[in-house]
């Protein structure tokens, strides 16, 4: 996974990622959970629910290339398969797709689990 990324941003860059993965799963899953009450097909349920698992894991920053790529995919899928109005899909997908390709930030368990490690080596001469 760290091979995906150059580095995990810290700073204001870190936290302007964190700030986008944050609202980004937290709308995925809010569409979700009004599709779910709204009581709508099937199949409309189960693309809503995919899409806020992709949201859930962009909200920690877990496999978020994977989670990323795959919210925007089904948020596009959404947006051109139902007869409303699209653009929260499709801006919902372009963030997702976005930070799938900048990576999760410091602030994250892909950080916390891939990210460089510093290496102390004892001193031999002792």
């Amino acid at each position: 996974m760290q091979r995906l990324f150059t580095t995990f941003a810290r700073g204001l860059p870190g936290t302007g990622l964190f700030i986008l993965r944050l609202v980004t799963g937290i709308g995925l899953t809010v569409q979700a959970v009004a599709v779910l009450q709204a009581g709508l097909s099937i199949e409309a349920c189960i693309l809503q629910v995919l899409a806020a698992s992709g949201g859930l894991l962009l909200l920690v920053g877990f496999w978020t290339p994977i989670a990323g790529t795959l919210a925007a995919v089904f948020e596009l899928w959404i947006a051109f398969s139902r007869q409303e109005d699209p653009w929260i899909n499709v801006l919902l997908a372009i963030i997702s797709a976005a930070l799938a390709l900048t990576g999760p930030g410091g602030w994250s368990v892909d950080a916390l689990r891939f990210g460089l490690r510093r290496v102390e080596i004892p001193d031999s001469r002792r």
